[in-house]
């Protein structure tokens, strides 16, 4: 008999298979367009373009984040650096003026009120073509610049957004988000394919200014204005891409507590945006992302509680029916049934279509792999990693971001 639970799990596998294979689809069929933009990514014009560095407390990072960015291969009368020190309580400033007296640098400072009213200060203060950001814990490869502005000859292109890629990672939670981050690389370029891209990242995302001219700056927007910004842009028509041979390597968390919080606030704006974005929710005048990729986001978020908690149920259930057995006849070891046997093999409808969906799942963060370290490396420990430890940590802050949006609670940046 197939109960509700069985069915609900055959609509969450069917869906989630469906999107897998609809982004080998996006993928096989754009594959000449890909290679086409990996062999001609040298800009023929150089548009100015202003980066703002919006910090608070990093000073630690800072100097490291402005050197790679005097760095970029990049016209220098065509190149501005602003930094905007929010109100740090560190040694931020005195990092950021050893900079002040650089041609390509500004330095400003002001009271503490939050990385969107740090980007909207910094727009005040330039008329570039195009206004970037960088968050003060990224760094910039040297070419990474000119591959963006070559997106930018599109006149209907308003925003590019790069591919960010760990920095040196040390420790095993740093490396699980290596192989998260590559996988990001490729399902960022598909998104970009559809014309779906959701989110603005800020390590080095580049937008026209005409958009904050036309649409308004930054807003609060629940500790995530990067995404709330790209939801803006899509409502209007703008289209964003992705320049994925452009790289940005960022500081990920090192420690569960600081994943924890940086991954809560992304959970939870972005649950809390898509509400405020709802009227985007299943249009077809918005395209892939309106019928696709955000009823996909928040079908996801309940696949994920839904799936960990048939998980719980089902070992609490099995620890409980062996305690009973133990109680009843002692503890006993059948070793018969230890034997391989493939008479023991589940062949399950269910049991072959969860295969299928965890080996195309394999598939597609390997192909990111490739699109992001050139080649896949199957066998590496941060895959493992990734694949021992990051579906038991995810469910916790995702649990936890819906139980703040249902119970109004907010979510603080750090």
């Amino acid at each position: 008999m197939i109960t509700l639970p069985i069915i609900i799990l055959y609509l969450l596998f069917f869906i989630s298979l469906y999107f897998e294979v609809f982004l080998l689809i996006t993928y096989f069929e754009n594959s000449q367009n890909l290679k086409n933009e990996e062999e001609n990514w040298q800009p023929s014009f150089y548009p100015s373009v202003s980066i703002l560095v919006p910090c608070f407390n990093e000073e630690t990072t800072l100097a490291r984040t402005i050197e790679s960015l005097l760095s970029l291969e990049y016209p220098k009368d065509k190149f501005k650096i602003i930094i905007i020190n929010d109100g740090s309580t560190d040694n931020t400033q005195n990092v950021a003026m050893t900079f002040a007296s650089h041609p390509q640098i500004e330095v400003y400072e002001k009271e503490n009120g939050g990385k969107y009213t740090a980007l909207n200060y910094g727009l005040t203060k330039t008329t570039s073509d195009l206004i970037g950001c960088l968050d003060a814990d990224s760094f910039v490869n040297k070419n990474a610049l000119k591959k963006i502005a070559k997106y930018f000859e599109d006149k209907e292109t308003m925003a590019v957004i790069p591919s960010i890629k760990v920095h040196n990672p040390k420790n095993i939670l740093q490396h699980m988000q290596h192989v998260e981050y590559s996988w990001g690389i490729f399902l960022k370029k598909m998104l970009s394919y559809l014309q779906a891209l959701y989110v603005t990242p800020g390590p080095f995302s580049i937008i026209r200014r005409e958009v904050y001219d036309t649409i308004g700056n930054y807003r609060h927007a629940h500790n995530t204005e990067d995404l709330e910004i790209a939801l803006r842009m899509q409502s209007k028509g703008y289209k964003i891409v992705t320049a994925h041979q452009a790289y940005v390597y960022t500081v990920t968390p090192p420690t569960i507590k600081k994943l924890y919080k940086q991954r809560l606030r992304w959970t939870y704006g972005f649950i809390k945006n898509t509400i405020d974005y709802r009227f985007l929710l299943l249009k077809r005048k918005y395209g892939n992302l309106s019928i696709l990729i955000l009823p996909l986001g928040i079908f996801s978020i309940f696949s994920v509680l839904y799936f960990t908690t048939v998980v719980v149920w089902n070992v609490i259930e099995k620890i409980i029916e062996k305690y009973i057995e133990i109680s009843t006849i002692g503890f006993h070891i059948n070793w018969s049934n230890l034997k391989p046997d493939l008479f023991y093999l589940n062949t399950e409808t269910i049991a072959i279509v969860g295969a299928t969906l965890f080996c195309l799942s394999i598939t597609l963060v390997l192909m990111g792999r490739k699109m992001a370290d050139g080649q896949m490396k199957p066998l590496s420990l941060d895959l493992f990693y990734f694949l021992a430890f990051y579906a038991f940590i995810a469910p916790v802050w995702i649990a936890k971001a819906v139980y703040n949006v249902v119970f109004s609670k907010k979510t603080s940046w750090r």
